[in-house]
């Protein structure tokens, strides 16, 4: 395994985005290593808590967002990485992280080590967790949905390290994508024969802070959204991703709730009986998940999800059809 040294900690550089993330933005900038702060961009997309100002006092170089086009996590780092490269040209490796994530401690050495042992290697991540997975039910989920397999993966979430000259060579994020944009830039990596990376280290805590059935509710509808635009986006694409998603969806939450609906008022009422398909299914979820805790809570949230990302596929519809931009689906 090759080393790493104080010359490798010199060509990394941060982007940190965030919009009204209060104390949360505190922890996240103190997280960063003091010899990378200096290295160090943060985005902010129209905050009003005063964000701006303290990044600037811990020495963050700072880009603001204007409010002419809509404001998107993709849109965001993209600004910030441009700043981050055009400051400081000689940089070989981008941290990305939310302003409601903090770094954990030896996560940046970790990960420049493995990129530096595997060339092949575009972008690695590590696990992610939730900093209160026990103040909510919504929150625990958010902790179980981080937990992704170890090894070669097919994409990453919104914290990850990742070699500067490959996000150039994509051009970065897709900035119009409201939701999805790290599953899509890393498809258009793996494209060019790159390899994602999810290594065993802690690498950020997340405060999701999600403590209404609204809020996941909402979150879920994003997904859904996402899910239908990746398919769309890419449908000429024939390695494209999250087809199953789509299709998962699209039988839960339309297909199998219309032949309900239709056998029961066209044939008999006795139709409806399929309907015990979904606590079954909730069942059928329960037993093949391999948490220990929470399963049964776990299988009927995974089934409640089904539509409410259906909601996100008829919103994305929508917008297609009437040609509607498309704005953040906000759940905090």
């Amino acid at each position: 395994m090759l080393p790493i040294d104080i010359s490798d900690l010199q060509k990394i550089g941060c982007v940190l985005i965030g919009r009204n993330e209060g104390q949360r933005l505190t922890y996240a900038i103190t997280s960063i290593p003091e010899t990378i702060r200096q290295r160090s961009v943060y985005v902010d997309s129209g905050s009003t808590d005063g964000s701006q100002d303290y990044a600037r006092t811990q020495g963050l170089q700072l880009v603001e967002l204007s409010p002419d086009m809509p404001f998107t996590a993709a849109r965001a780092r993209n600004a910030g990485a441009k700043k981050l490269l055009e400051n400081n040209p000689e940089l070989d490796f981008i941290q990305f992280f939310d302003g409601d994530c903090t770094l954990i401690p030896g996560w940046i050495e970790t990960a420049i080590s493995f990129l530096k042992n595997h060339p092949d290697t575009a972008l690695v991540c590590g696990r992610r967790r939730e900093r209160h997975p026990h103040q909510s039910i919504y929150n625990w989920l958010c902790d179980v949905e981080w937990n992704t397999p170890l090894g070669i993966t097919q994409s990453c979430g919104g914290d990850f390290l990742i070699r500067a000259e490959v996000f150039e060579q994509v051009n970065g994020f897709s900035s119009d994508l409201i939701a999805g944009e790290e599953p899509d830039m890393c498809f258009r990596i793996r494209k060019l024969g790159h390899t994602i990376y999810r290594i065993n280290h802690d690498m950020t805590y997340h405060d999701a802070n999600i403590t209404t059935f609204q809020q996941w509710f909402k979150r879920s509808i994003r997904a859904g959204y996402a899910y239908s635009e990746a398919v769309v986006r890419h449908r000429h694409e024939p390695n494209g991703y999250w087809r199953r998603n789509l299709i998962r969806l699209l039988f839960w939450g339309i297909t199998l709730p219309t032949i309900v609906v239709a056998t029961a008022l066209s044939i008999h009422p006795v139709f409806s009986a399929l309907l015990v398909i979904y606590p079954a299914h909730v069942i059928h979820i329960a037993l093949r998940s391999k948490i220990k805790e929470h399963k049964w809570m776990y299988g009927l949230f995974m089934m409640i999800s089904k539509f409410s990302e259906t909601f996100g596929l008829l919103l994305y519809l929508r917008n297609r059809l009437l040609s509607h931009s498309a704005r953040l689906i906000e759940y905090k």
